[in-house]
This record gives C-alpha cells, sequence and structure tokens, in this order.
C-alpha cells in the first residue's frame, strides 16, 4: 500500500480548515439547533441513555502521518484487556469514551463548512456534525469522511465498484490494501447509477436516501476543494456511494457460494466411500442443522435445510474439474469475507437498575487507518451517534435517542451457484470460450462485461477486465457434469442493487424507531446478511437480516443448482420468516457469528455451525447485573482459549485411556491439564501457565486431524481444511475461534466416550471407533509435537516453553511501531443503557 501514497507531497489532510470555514460561514445565521426544548430528564437533543461509552481501535484519527489521536483509543482498548473479568464500572469511564450525545469535554475545533452546518471537534478527534436541515449535516458526513478517511476514500473507491460488480476472482478488498487501482469502465459505471431505482422502489423513504448520498457526496467535494490541487480526490459521485455500500457488504454481509467446492468433495467422498457412505460422511460434516448447534433465539425459523427427496436439479460436480478460474474466483472470495461481531444483550428482568443493557460491536479487523470513524449527526428528525463507513453518510452501528443497535455477520446464503451447460455451436468442440448456454430449451449468448482497468500490482501487470455472465449473474470458470461442460454462474441476491439496504440505516439515524418491532420493519431493509441487536430501556430484540432466496424443490442449497431455467429462486424471505425474537425467558440474546435460530440451515461455505461454537464462551449472566458485569463477561472471554476449554476435556479423558509415549508427552499434557481447568487463559505468554497455551498451538490442528484422518484419509482430510480450517486460534489474528473443526473432535470423541450426542455421526472417526486406537494416534500427535517444541525452544524442560508472542498490528503499515496485546474482542464497541423514552415527533 505504500508505494502509491508514499509519493504524496507529505502534506496532512484534515486539518488547516478552520479558517475555510470560518470564511464560509461569514454574514450566517447561528445554528438554531439546540437542547433547550428537551425534558429536565433528558440529555441534549433527548439523549435518554445511563451509562454510555464506544471504543474504536486504534483510534479515530486516521491521516497518511498518525497523530496524537491515531493510536490513543488503542491505548485504552489495549488496558482493559489485563482486567478479564473484574471490570468495575470506574473502569467503564477510565477505558472508554463516552457515547453521550454532544461533545463531553473540550472541543478542539468548530468548522464551519457552509452555512446552516456546524462541526465540533472533540479531544479525541471525533466529529459531532449539526446541520439546521438534514441536507447540511448529510453535506457534514461528507465533508468529515473526506477529512478523516480521505486516504481509505483514495484506495477505496475504485475497488469499491469491483465489489458492486461481483467480478470473479478479484477481491476488492485486496486491491485496497494493496494500493491496487481500479478505475470502471463506463458500463461498470450505469451498471452502478442504474441501481437507484431500488431505491425508487422504496417510495418517499427511497428517495430520500439517493438525496442523502447527494448530500453527502457534494460534503465530500467540497472537502476536497480545500486541498491543494494535487492532493484531491476526482469528483466524488452518488454511483461512487453506491458502489461503496457495496463494498461493505462484500466483506461483511455476504454468504454462500461455496457450492462447486462443496460438489466436488462430496463426488469424492461417494467414490471413495460409495455413494451411500460417501452422503452420509458429508452430511456429518456440514452439519446443517445440528440440534445442538447454540442460537441467538429459541423459536424454530426453518431455511436451507438439506432436502428429504430426490435432487435432480442439484447433479454432482465431477472431482478435479472446475478450472483455473473457478478455483481462483473461489480463493479471492473466501479471502473477502470476514465474520467477527458479537453482542450480549441483558434484559430487563436481570437488570440491577430494571433497565435492558448492551456490550455489542462489530470485528471489522485491526487497521489504520480504521475502516469506519467515529461520529455524531444532529438535524430536525435526525439523530445517532456511532460509527458511520466513510463511504456513506449515515451511522450505521450505534445509538438514536433512546435505542441503540449493532450488527455482526451472519453468512446467510444470499449467493448460490448455478450451472450453465454450455451449448455446442455449430457442432463444434465445446469449450471455456463458448459463446452461449441452454437455458429455458434455448442457446442463449453470455453477455461480455467490461468492467473496468486495473492497475499493476502484487506480480501481475495492469490489464483490462472483462467477464462473462449468463442470466443468473458472472461467470467465474466451469467445470464438467457428467462428462459435460458447464459454467459456473454466481447469484448474489443484492447484485444490482445495492442501495435498497442503505434505508435501513436512513431509518435508524432519523428517529424513526420507537420499538422492537419498528427496529424489525427498519432492519428487514438490510438486504445483505446480518444479526441486528438492539436495546431501549425496556426491551431487548435480534433480528437477521438479508434478500434471502427460497430454492426450488429438488435443488441441494449445499450444492449448486442447474441453470436451465428450471429450478430458479421461488422469491425471498418475509420479514415474518427471518428469525427474530423481543425479550427472551432467558434474559440474554447472545451472538458472536453464531447460528440465529433452531432449524436455520448452514449457508453453503459455512461448515461450523455444530455442537459447539465460540458463543458459549459468554457465561456467568445473573440477576441484579450492571453494565460492567457484561463487559466483565465480554472481556473475560475475550482473554481465554476456546480450545482449552471446550475441547480439550475430551481430548483428555481419551488420552487418559492410553498409555503416554514419553515422560515429556505426559508432562506436556499434565501441563495443558491443570491449565485448561484453571480457564485457558491466554493473557500474556510469561504467565506460569505459557507452556500449557504453547503445547495446545502446537498440537491442536494435528490432533484434530489425526481425529478424522482414519474415515477421510489424508486427502479428505486436506480437501475439508480448503473448505473450512482446521483451527482459528490467536495467531489468527484479532479474532479467533470463529470458525474450525471444534465441534468435529467433540462430538466424535463424546461419542467414542458413550456419551448422548443429540445428533450423532453417522459413523465414529478417531481410531475407527477403537478407543485405544484413537488414544494412541492421539498420543503420537503429541510426542511429536513436544519433541518439535524442545527443538524451537532447545530445552526439554516444559517449564521453559511459552506460548507464541502475539500481538495485534495495524495493516497495512502506516503505523508499523504501534501494536496492541491479543485480545479476541470487537474492534468498536458500544456499551449502553437506556432509562427512558423520547417523545414521538
Amino acid at each position: 500500500m505504500l508505494g502509491r501514497i508514499s509519493r504524496r507531497t507529505g502534506n496532512v489532510r484534515g486539518r488547516a480548515v478552520g479558517v475555510i470555514g470560518a470564511a464560509a460561514l461569514a454574514g450566517t445565521a447561528a445554528l438554531t439547533l439546540s437542547a433547550g426544548t428537551a425534558a429536565a430528564s433528558e440529555g441534549p437533543y433527548g439523549d435518554q441513555s445511563g451509562g454510555a461509552y464506544q471504543i474504536l481501535a486504534p483510534g479515530e484519527e486516521g491521516g497518511f502521518a498518525a497523530g496524537p489521536d491515531s493510536t490513543n483509543q488503542g491505548e485504552l482498548y489495549s488496558k482493559l484487556t489485563s482486567h478479564q473479568g473484574d471490570v468495575t464500572t470506574k473502569d467503564l469511564a477510565k477505558y472508554f469514551l463516552s457515547e453521550k450525545f454532544g461533545v463531553q469535554g473540550a472541543v478542539m475545533r468548530t468548522e464551519h463548512p457552509i452555512p446552516g452546518l456546524e462541526i465540533k471537534v472533540d479531544s479525541n478527534d471525533i466529529p459531532h456534525i449539526f446541520g439546521e436541515t438534514r441536507a447540511d449535516a448529510m453535506y457534514g458526513s461528507g465533508w468529515v469522511a473526506a477529512q478523516d478517511r480521505g486516504l481509505l476514500l483514495q484506495l477505496g473507491l475504485g475497488p469499491a465498484y469491483a465489489a458492486a460488480l461481483s467480478i470473479p476472482g478479484i477481491n476488492p478488498f485486496g486491491l485496497l490494501l494493496e494500493d491496487r487501482s481500479f478505475t470502471p469502465s463506463a458500463e461498470a459505471t450505469s451498471f452502478v447509477e442504474a441501481q437507484t431505482a431500488s431505491l425508487e422502489e422504496e417510495g418517499a423513504q427511497g428517495k430520500q436516501v439517493i438525496k442523502d448520498l447527494e448530500d453527502w457526496a457534494e460534503g465530500v467535494n467540497g472537502y476536497e476543494q480545500t486541498l491543494p490541487e494535487g492532493e484531491r480526490l476526482e469528483h466524488v459521485t452518488l454511483a461512487d456511494a453506491i458502489a461503496g455500500f457495496a463494498f461493505i457488504g462484500s466483506i461483511f454481509g455476504n454468504g454462500g457460494g461455496q457450492e462447486v467446492q462443496n460438489s466436488e468433495f462430496l463426488a469424492r467422498l461417494e467414490k471413495a466411500h460409495g455413494e451411500a457412505a460417501g452422503g452420509e460422511i458429508f452430511k456429518d460434516l456440514r452439519e446443517v442443522n445440528d440440534p445442538e448447534a447454540p442460537t441467538t433465539a429459541k423459536a424454530e425459523f426453518p431455511y436451507d435445510l438439506e432436502p428429504t427427496g430426490e435432487t435432480p436439479g442439484s447433479p454432482l460436480v465431477e472431482p478435479g474439474s472446475a478450472s483455473r478460474a473457478e478455483r481462483a474466483a473461489a480463493s479471492a472470495v473466501k479471502a473477502s469475507r470476514r465474520k467477527a461481531s458479537n453482542f450480549l444483550l441483558v434484559g430487563s428482568q436481570d437488570a440491577a437498575d430494571g433497565h435492558p443493557m448492551a456490550v455489542m460491536g462489530p470485528q471489522l479487523g485491526y487497521f489504520y487507518p480504521e475502516i469506519v470513524m467515529e461520529g455524531e449527526l444532529h438535524a430536525p428528525g435526525l439523530d445517532a451517534e456511532g460509527i458511520i463507513a466513510p463511504i456513506s453518510p449515515y451511522v450505521f452501528i450505534g445509538r438514536g435517542k433512546d435505542f441503540a443497535w449493532s450488527l455482526t455477520s451472519e453468512t446467510g446464503e444470499n449467493t448460490m451457484q448455478f450451472l450453465d451447460k454450455l451449448c455446442n455451436p455449430e457442432n463444434g468442440p465445446v469449450t471455456e470460450e463458448t459463446d452461449s448456454y441452454e437455458y429455458e430449451g434455448n442457446c442463449v449468448p453470455f453477455n461480455t462485461f467490461d468492467a473496468g482497468y486495473i492497475g499493476a500490482g502484487n506480480g501481475e501487470p495492469a490489464h483490462e477486465v472483462y467477464f462473462k455472465e449468463s442470466v443468473q449473474g458472472p461467470i467465474s470458470g466451469t467445470v464438467r457434469v457428467h462428462g459435460q461442460l458447464y459454467a459456473v454462474a454466481n447469484d448474489r441476491s443484492t447484485r444490482g442493487r445495492e442501495p435498497a439496504g442503505e434505508v435501513a440505516f436512513s431509518e435508524l439515524d432519523s428517529d424513526e424507531v420507537h420499538s422492537p418491532q419498528e427496529f424489525f420493519n427498519a432492519a428487514n431493509h438490510l438486504e445483505t446478511t446480518f444479526n441486528m441487536a438492539y436495546v431501549n430501556s425496556k426491551h431487548i430484540a435480534f433480528f437477521s437480516t438479508g434478500r434471502l432466496p427460497k430454492v426450488a424443490p429438488g435443488t441441494n442449497p449445499s450444492l449448486p443448482t442447474l441453470g436451465n431455467g428450471e429450478y430458479e429462486w421461488r422469491g425471498f424471505l418475509s420479514e415474518e420468516e427471518h428469525p427474530h425474537e423481543i425479550d427472551p425467558a432467558s434474559g440474554t440474546l447472545l451472538n458472536w457469528n453464531n447460528k440465529p435460530a433452531p432449524g436455520w440451515g448452514a449457508a453453503s461455505n459455512e461448515w461450523s455451525w455444530g455442537p459447539l461454537q465460540r458463543v458459549q464462551m459468554y457465561k456467568g449472566f445473573k440477576t441484579g447485573m450492571d453494565e460492567a458485569n457484561d463487559v466483565s463477561i465480554m472481556n473475560k472471554a475475550a482473554t481465554e482459549d476456546f480450545r482449552a476449554e471446550f475441547v480439550w476435556p475430551y481430548l483428555e479423558r481419551v488420552l487418559a485411556d492410553g498409555t503416554p509415549t514419553s515422560k515429556l508427552a505426559e508432562e506436556a499434557v499434565d501441563e495443558v491439564n491443570a491449565w485448561a481447568a484453571e480457564g485457558g487463559s491466554l493473557l500474556g505468554t510469561n504467565h506460569p501457565k505459557a507452556p500449557a497455551a504453547a503445547v495446545i498451538e502446537k498440537v491442536f490442528e494435528p490432533l484434530a486431524e489425526a481425529v478424522l484422518e482414519p474415515v477421510l484419509g489424508a486427502e479428505g482430510v486436506a480437501e475439508l481444511k480448503s473448505l473450512d480450517g482446521v483451527d482459528n486460534g490467536p495467531n489468527s489474528g484479532g479474532s479467533s475461534f470463529g470458525g474450525g473443526w471444534y465441534g468435529y473432535v467433540y462430538k466424535d470423541l463424546k461419542t467414542l466416550l458413550g456419551e448422548e450426542i443429540a445428533q450423532p455421526f453417522s459413523r465414529p472417526y478417531c481410531g475407527n471407533g477403537s478407543l485405544s486406537a484413537c488414544s494412541t494416534s492421539l498420543w503420537n500427535v503429541i510426542q511429536k509435537g513436544v519433541e518439535e517444541l524442545s527443538a524451537e525452544h532447545k530445552t526439554s524442560e516444559v517449564a521453559r516453553w511459552h506460548a507464541p508472542v502475539v500481538r495485534i498490528t495495524f495493516p497495512p503499515g502506516l503505523i508499523p511501531r504501534y501494536t496492541m496485546r491479543w485480545t479476541n474482542r470487537s474492534t468498536y464497541q458500544q456499551v449502553i443503557e437506556f432509562t427512558g423514552e423520547a417523545p414521538e415527533e
């Protein structure tokens, strides 16, 4: 990333604006927004919150040259980690910033970019935007986006079009991180511009969003005019804003699209084990609807389940037949997606003061500049504070006057792969270059889409980008079915209608939500796939979003669908069909990217919704709770090893049935046993149990492989790893244990030990069902691991081993000397409760 931007003049964006702003305001009237009309119990702007806190690591400031507010919040964020499960009310004020409405503390500067707009920047560089009209506030949101995240806009506006187009084989976020340009073609720009139609379908609300986006773009351009000509962004447009919203959704709000890889895996299993047994093994590992999977809601919402009858619409792909282009496209999709957010909602019945509370936030990944910014928006009918994506005017996670909301990635199946049979042109050979496919009994030409021009980078030259598309979507490559060549079409339900989801955030920001049901109505506008949390002074609620298709009978959602026209989607889920819940009897609503509800089938790319999921680390809820108690539960889970607490006890029992391979192996296992019994703390690497953390980090993946290999074989293990990684421990970065083989190991070993399982596997795996053989294989893994640890540490004294030092860094390298201690926590986090209700206007 440093290559292109290091050639900038070094002028730091976003500081020399006070004089310009003052000149623009000369002779205009003062703003009329004030808290004077609020009731006596309210804070400024109708604020009904009790304790209200927020944090964004590493900080709000995001210029090319780091400033004092670039890492100040990271310092606070990191200090909370050491408190683990013992966070006090004083700690909240100490290690979080206020999320109360209005500027808290000193105003560091005040700007007036246009008449009717005032921006107050506080001591943490957070902008508070006050407009006489909604248009003024939207302009202000664009102004601060350019001011605080102009660097990201410069790098991301081009790749955003690649996201909106769903160009096969391209990871848009990777382009941004590599500082690799993408210049959309006229056809691409027209495609994105035409998406305003999806907003016009929403009537007045949609038209308001269009106006908001236009005002936002005007604000971006207004700020850019204050910079030297060589430093400015090109003119930002409404289309740029639409593409940018698609960019965010492509990273955090899409799921599915892995059907071809799944199909190849199933075909290999059937070849190795026979059709019946191979199908059973596939179902074991897919765990589409495991009844023990932890869920957020308790009511059943059936969707995307295993078919019960024949599936002629989902034929198997021949193993190894996926073209190089198809394999590259699958890798790009996998690399572009992230899921790592949480919410812990506690209802009124368990709250000490009778008001619900929430700890919640998105795990966006740790970057500098962070890909979102904090901000506050006020205008008549507009009151919101939280985080703003710099490509959109709205607070998309945050709070209103008397409620707050947040998002976690849900990975619902909004993308599916179709197989389009290639036509035989004029009796010639069928190749990847064939220009037509069979649809509704006819040969239909593929459309060739001129996407644009991608700059050089990552070892590749600059080149023009074209791709083919069928009626279902972009073509990523080819596969073979029964010897016939098929094109793979990727149908994303939100493609071509990206901005429709912005209606949800417009309503949430606009004083229009006053109850859980109104929250559901707003959330249902969000067409990308998220779990949304809600809290007000009386209720907690949750809604799972997405424009999710209903598949045709005779198809299997885990596998690709024939694209001949017979098996097209049968509409989309209604609001009532989405998982949702208000004030559960349990008193809590919890999510850490786990399954939203019973009966909700795992999307084709989700292989980790088995009986274990990291949300189970959130425990210790009780009556009489306050916000500090809720934070303590979150922070304790953020510093512990999921493997140690939930998987190792079964490994320990199986190992105990066998004979240790050496005294060293036995000593290492004893260390892990004691550490796991105490909770498996990962706080630091020099604590007394550091050797145990070193052992589990070394041996867990090969142990998990040893459990499944007797049935899958080495080849099957390798292919399953490509579909779902074995382990996702601390070395994976700032978000851990979000997916992996934890449930496989737990379920198989628990069964082997003679314990009940609600939905047992079709067959034993470890040791082919022999407890002694399983134990022996696991001890052999331990022995190899301890030998490697001895060599790495140059000692066989277990007490002198230590876990790898994991520090959170901030790509792509603008603040290389700044790091944070590891924690498994949201990048942006709110801690909030409300004690009253704002009157409806």
